[in-house]
């Protein structure tokens, strides 16, 4: 097993190899995640509505 030193060294090398994205293209990405979420979370929140109002009309009739 490694030392801790040993460790962090060698995730400290790892991290000078990342490409890291330009600030441009994290803020574009980030704005997709979000719109991309907030659609999925209207979406499931639509239909849980519709089928809850259904459910709700054909159990009380």
């Amino acid at each position: 097993m490694p030392r801790p030193l040993e460790f962090v060294r060698s995730v400290r090398l790892e991290l000078k190899q990342v490409k890291w994205p330009s600030h441009e293209s994290a803020l574009k990405m980030t704005i997709l995640v979000i719109i991309t979420s907030l659609a999925v979370a209207l979406y499931s929140g639509g239909l849980d509505f519709l089928f809850t109002t259904l459910l709700a009309k054909t159990l009380n009739h």
